[in-house]
């Protein structure tokens, strides 16, 4: 097994414009203000440039508007860049938009994840061998759906994707364990429970529901609202894959979780609550609470155990969900412009 060590200062970081992958680039920045950043994004409906503001006039990074479909570019990027390490988080990632039209999700997710393997195989291995890491972000959806009672999910749960979106990642997942296995690419993936903070686009839970607080609009509440997710606040997904990175076990799965199970209504009423005193001139926001009928084949409970981060890497969440949570309502009212046109876009 190669070490387990990697020093990461010249990063490709792919779709960060996107929620993730925007706070990511932001924490690598400020943590390591002289390690090289740059970034490809597609600007597809959820990427926006206008989140990266700011980090244009830093020396050290670089946006690249490119799809990762195209290898070639990547190819580019990985010589011209002399880069050491990319971070994948590019992919198509709404459930909803992937039981209405899968296809987008299969070339992305799927297609696109090989184009980076490609890239990273032809320039790290196959034109002589440099030092590197391939980290692939993924999701807790792979494993499939728990009872109220299962135990949470390990690394090592079947998977068992029951969604358009799921499927794909969890085909990703498979093919970039395949790069490792056959190939010999330094990979690791992680597979993250939901997040929650500051840039994610406002067809999401939390920032809908503050969005259309604000708007006096109805909050859509899927069958009876008891699905179960477990939140993470972006940042400390943010440093657990700062320390997977650097510390990391090359071919490992690791499973990055905030301990934080919580019903959708519940999310839901705190969030009404919250914003009741925030935005009074719309309380009680409970009142715009609206039952719809539930998404297709709607996954009843995900849970992640992160022991393995835990004892492996030393990782524990920074956030807890009452400062997270009021911190991340707190950013939305003082950014309406850009959710304006984020929305709008």
């Amino acid at each position: 097994m190669p070490p387990s060590t990697h020093t990461p200062t010249r990063l490709l970081v792919t779709g960060a414009a996107g929620f993730i992958g925007v706070n990511f680039v932001r924490y690598w920045l400020n943590t390591y203000p002289t390690h090289k950043v740059i970034v490809l994004d597609a600007l597809t409906y959820a990427g926006h440039r206008g989140s990266l503001a700011g980090l244009e006039a830093n020396p050290q990074f670089r946006f690249v508007h490119g799809d990762i479909l195209d290898t070639a570019l990547v190819e580019q990027l990985l010589r011209d860049e002399d880069i050491d390490t990319l971070v994948h988080f590019a992919a198509e990632s709404h459930v909803d938009r992937s039981i209405l039209g899968p296809d987008a999700f299969l070339r992305t997710n799927i297609d696109g994840t090989h184009s980076l393997l490609k890239a990273a195989k032809k320039v790290w291995l196959d034109d002589g061998a440099k030092t590197h890491r391939f980290h692939h972000v993924s999701t807790d959806e792979v494993y499939g759906t728990l009872t109220a009672t299962a135990p949470a999910f390990t690394e090592h749960n079947q998977y068992l994707p029951n969604s358009p979106y799921a499927a794909s990642k969890a085909a990703s997942d498979h093919i970039v364990r395949s790069y490792q296995h056959t190939y010999g690419l330094n990979t690791t993936v992680s597979n993250c429970s939901n997040n929650y903070g500051p840039f994610q686009f406002p067809e999401k839970l939390i920032p809908l529901l503050i969005k259309n607080c604000l708007a006096g609009k109805a909050l859509p509440v899927y069958g009876d609202g008891q699905q179960i997710r477990d939140w993470l606040y972006v940042d400390d997904h943010a440093r657990a894959i700062d320390l997977i990175l650097h510390k990391g076990v090359v071919g490992e799965v690791y499973n990055v979780g905030g301990n934080n199970e919580w019903a959708n209504l519940d999310i839901v009423n705190l969030v009404c609550e919250l914003m009741d005193a925030q935005h009074p001139a719309g309380a009680p926001h409970k009142n715009l609470i609206t039952f719809v009928t539930d998404r297709l084949g709607h996954d009843r409970r995900y849970a992640i155990d992160s022991s393995k981060m835990q004892t492996k890497l030393g990782y524990v969440p920074a956030e807890s969900f009452d400062t997270g949570i009021r911190k991340t309502i707190q950013w939305y009212m003082d950014n309406g412009d850009w959710v304006a046109e984020v929305a709008g876009g």
